[in-house]
């Protein structure tokens, strides 16, 4: 498997004839009103919205690469500026162990959409910052990714350790003024977030957004990220969105977690793939299968109408509708936690 260790560097209008003053009161009222529907139908055309492809009856051993290409045509992604570019598969390998495979990314996942993009004539790189393991070579063997990346000669980008470029901060809801990224990440054309679908017992839930925190490395921020955790992770995870470059989204919703996630929960199966190119509209809809009230995840209600949209009326449903594939997730009994499910019914234990 070969190593990422160092990349070279890319080189006045008329006035109206009738004043105000002449027009009778139910004019201006019938105006008044008019103008007012006006403004009320553009704000909601120019609302933001996007595509979420979903497809069912997936499995680690099925046709994966043509779902994932067919989901990122379905929601729009445009494959001929790929030619030439870098791509950077971001997928979770928080804490792996080969007893635990749902805790983390399965390694088809990451090498179907290798090949995806690697078809689309792009130079494709997998990089991670594993949160919990400063040990990044047994994060690979554990997750079987390495021994996966090395078979199919797919280089990997030790995030944790590489050289670092310092960037401001593009979201600003955190108190950092700007944010240390590995080199593989600074020079990536395009990131692809590849996370597995879970609960977290933090945040609620974590998807495609709260992935992004493997791509800051430990040798700046610590393990697990404390640094991030101090500044406050809606507020980073927001932040880290906000900053990178152009960022989409594969999830790995086959075989999931549940419970006290992301580390210690429990499999939980769906056999789903989600694919979108906004983040939000993605996470969004991720707990909505989930049948968790994605308003209630911090992090999603910072980035609605910012980096994408969270309003189910704003995002487009591609593949299959997600109505009839929800199904409840156990979420931990925590006071903080009570708001995912307030429309749902208890907690677990």
């Amino acid at each position: 498997m070969a190593r990422v260790t160092s990349l070279p560097r890319k080189p006045a209008g008329l006035e109206s004839p009738a004043s105000p003053g002449r027009m009778g009161r139910r004019t201006l009222l019938i105006g008044g009103a008019g103008a007012l529907a006006a403004a009320g139908a553009l704000r909601h055309v120019l609302r933001q919205r996007a595509s979420v492809f979903i497809a069912r009856n997936q499995r680690y051993d099925g046709r994966l690469v043509p779902t994932l290409r067919e989901g990122l045509l379905a929601c729009g992604f445009d494959p001929g500026w790929l030619a030439g570019k870098r791509v950077l598969l971001k997928p979770n390998l928080v804490e792996p162990t080969r007893d635990c495979p749902h805790m983390t990314t399965h390694p088809a996942m990451v090498l179907a959409a290798a090949e995806v993009f690697r078809a689309w004539g792009a130079h494709v790189t997998v990089g991670e910052a594993p949160g919990h393991v400063r040990d990044t070579d047994l994060a690979l063997a554990e997750s079987g990714l390495g021994e996966a990346l090395t078979g199919e000669r797919i280089p990997f980008a030790d995030l944790n350790y590489q050289e670092v470029a310092w960037k401001p901060n593009g979201g600003r809801r955190s108190p950092l003024p700007g944010m240390f990224f590995p080199q593989s990440i600074v020079e990536a054309d395009l990131i692809v977030s590849l996370p597995k679908l879970k609960t977290h017992h933090w945040m609620g839930v974590t998807a495609a957004m709260k992935n992004l925190y493997g791509t800051l490395p430990g040798c700046k921020y610590g393990w697990p990220k404390n640094v991030l955790h101090y500044a406050g992770i809606p507020e980073t995870v927001y932040d880290i969105a906000a900053t990178l470059p152009r960022t989409i989204a594969i999830v790995d919703a086959i075989d999931c977690m549940e419970g006290d996630g992301p580390i210690m929960g429990t499999r939980k199966h769906l056999g789903l793939i989600l694919v979108g190119t906004s983040l939000p509209a993605v996470d969004a809809t991720a707990c909505r299968l989930m049948q968790l009230d994605p308003w209630a995840v911090p992090y999603l209600a910072l980035a609605a109408g910012r980096l994408g949209p969270v309003e189910e009326e704003l995002i487009e449903q591609r593949g299959e509708p997600w109505q009839p594939l929800a199904s409840p997730f156990a979420v931990l009994d925590r006071p903080h936690l009570k708001a995912l499910v307030r429309k749902r019914g208890p907690l677990v234990t």
